[in-house]
């Protein structure tokens, strides 16, 4: 049960500071979370303050924090959650500058399916000038970052999504779009992949389904259900859980500042509505990113 409470303003302790929060994002990750699913390598006592993803402004520093002051507007990924809330304890070593080119709010769309974006591409995908590139479930928040920078890194982009979505992936750069209910994945290409970025839950055959669709010597990222090629099939993969890491965020900042990266923002709803957003991720009714707003 999500529920909001009245609690006493936090004090940042050493090597902290408290942000007045500009805004949060829902992750469907968060709803994974409530469900006991990430029980196994993200442990949490309850009450648990929701929210990862966290834009805002620092209005006091605790002690041993450097390089930041009052005034600073910053984004974060607090692996602790908290962004939920009008005002945050954050660790300032996991602060980074926000974009100066969008809204401060907007800025929290980015933290943690950018980060995830940023290490499926380029640390794991290798992704590089004129590979072909299938991302597979491309609506969502992580795909669109995953699309955009694909296209960055100079592939030729084929990507999933349904029609609630499809104009949103084709702003993002997609070279080509397929339609995900409108049969087999695999009729729908016109051969063998480099890299096929996985985003979306599947089942265990439709999972090992994806593998012929990479070509020998290719490569699967998947941040979903994670696929085990055979070793007949000559194809890689890995199942990626993404690190909080300031310099690849940092380096997010620094693309949608210089206009190669757009901030997909599906809609802001105030922090009261934080369990209907919570409700509508669970029935797989989000597109983009939705910022939730104090």
């Amino acid at each position: 049960m999500i529920r909001l409470d009245h609690v006493a303003r936090p004090r940042p302790g050493f090597g902290e500071v408290l942000l007045r929060v500009a805004a949060g994002s829902f992750n469907p990750t968060e709803a994974a979370l409530r469900a006991g699913l990430l029980q196994a390598f993200l442990p949490v006592e309850l009450p648990y303050a929701l929210g990862w993803d966290v834009a805002g402004t620092v209005v006091e520093t605790g002690p041993g924090t450097e390089g930041i002051a009052v005034g600073d507007r910053v984004v974060g990924r607090l692996d602790g959650g908290g962004a939920a809330a009008e005002y945050v304890r954050a660790p300032a070593a996991l602060l980074t500058a926000a974009p100066r080119s969008v809204p401060l709010a907007d800025a929290a769309a980015l933290p943690v399916a950018g980060l995830t974006a940023w290490q499926a591409v380029f640390e794991h995908g290798k992704v590089t000038t004129g590979q072909r590139v299938l991302v597979n479930g491309a609506g969502g928040g992580v795909g669109g970052f995953v699309t955009q920078l694909a296209k960055y890194a100079g592939a030729e982009v084929t990507a999933t999504a349904g029609p609630r979505s499809a104009a949103a992936v084709r702003r993002q750069g997609a070279d080509r779009l397929v339609d995900h209910t409108a049969g087999p994945l695999g009729d729908a290409l016109d051969g063998p992949v480099d890299v096929l970025f996985n985003l979306v839950p599947l089942s265990p055959p439709d999972a090992a389904a994806l593998v012929p669709l990479v070509r020998r010597g290719g490569r699967i990222v998947s941040v979903a259900t994670p696929v085990e090629p055979s070793h007949d099939a000559g194809v890689s993969a890995v199942h990626l859980v993404a690190r909080n890491d300031v310099a690849d965020l940092a380096a997010l900042v620094g693309l949608v500042d210089a206009g190669a990266v757009r901030l997909d923002i599906s809609s802001a709803r105030p922090l009261s509505e934080l369990a209907e957003v919570h409700r509508l991720g669970e029935a797989g009714l989000i597109r983009g990113k939705v910022l939730i707003v104090p």
